[in-house]
């Protein structure tokens, strides 16, 4: 039995095992991201539009005293001006 000879595989994988890290010492990536300018507006406007009420109280207050009080009426008239825009804008 050579002893000799397991020593000298041994070199062999041991340095083939160094080389390996080395490898990975010096392929070390550090990821970056870039948003462009469009991407900070759209997050500016993202966040304008989220910071804002869903009902705008200044309007809906006055129709919803009106309801509750029993005063609110509708015209008839303006009604159907109004469905008849909107059908005829297609």
């Amino acid at each position: 039995m050579r002893i000799e000879a397991y020593t000298q595989v041994q070199q062999v994988y041991k340095a083939s095992r160094q080389d390996k890290t080395k490898k990975q010492e010096k392929t070390s990536f550090s990821d970056q991201v870039q948003i462009s300018s469009m991407g900070k507006d759209y997050q500016t406007a993202k966040q304008a539009v989220a910071s804002c009420p869903d009902i705008r109280e200044d309007i809906t207050a006055p129709l919803r005293q009106s309801v509750q009080a029993g005063t609110y009426e509708v015209s008839a008239e303006k009604f159907a001006d109004k469905l008849i825009q909107k059908y005829e804008m297609r």
